[in-house]
């Protein structure tokens, strides 16, 4: 079966969202173009990494042009986007690997997140071998999203992506763990809650 890519350059919109209650949200990779829209999920720290990644590559860019690539230092605020995900929400894929470059010639951030894949393998060679045919631009490959951004739009979804993951549920201030609206036993106090 030959591989499916979700192809867009650039698109109308690309996004990361969530769907759900914060400790129960579900995070998506949202990309669309006219009336194609393609949702992969991943997790949270997936999303987090990818923000911070683009911020770093973006940074790069700049001081190896000496601040003549066309990438702002800030997100522009004529490409914020703070709408929620296209409805309906649709998982064409989990994402396993991502992977990111600038393409200096069109001036473009180049976004790929390929589908979750189980390797099975014998031996740790085996394994790397494995690892090494799954980054191949293989067509036989797993589904794959590949979106070309300007430097505006990748600040813009950088921006909005750490926005999106810090919008969980608070820390706690002795712990920093995630505050349930249930409770929270926190270990700092060895699982003591005091009294209403």
């Amino acid at each position: 079966m030959s591989r499916q890519v979700f192809f867009y350059d650039p698109p109308d919109r690309f996004v990361a969202g969530t769907v759900g209650l914060p400790g129960r949200r579900t995070f998506f990779l949202q990309a669309s173009e006219g009336s194609r829209t393609t949702s992969v999920a991943l997790e949270k720290t997936q999303v987090a990494a990818l923000a911070e990644r683009i911020d770093e590559l973006l940074d790069e860019v700049v001081r190896r042009t000496g601040g003549n690539a066309p990438v702002p230092a800030v997100a522009p605020a004529d490409v914020t986007d703070t709408a929620p995900l296209d409805s309906p929400v649709e998982e064409e894929f989990r994402v396993g690997t991502m992977a990111l470059a600038w393409d200096g010639e069109e001036q473009r951030m180049v976004i790929e997140a390929q589908a979750l894949v189980e390797l099975d393998a014998d031996s740790e060679e085996d394994l790397a071998e494995a690892e090494e045919r799954l980054l191949q631009d293989d067509e036989n490959g797993p589904p794959m999203l590949r979106v070309r951004l300007t430097g505006a739009q990748a600040r813009a979804f950088a921006k909005r992506a750490l926005d999106v993951v810090n919008a969980g549920r608070p820390p706690c201030p002795l712990c920093s763990l995630p505050l349930d609206p249930e409770g929270h036993v926190c270990p700092r106090q060895n699982g003591y809650r005091r009294g209403a």
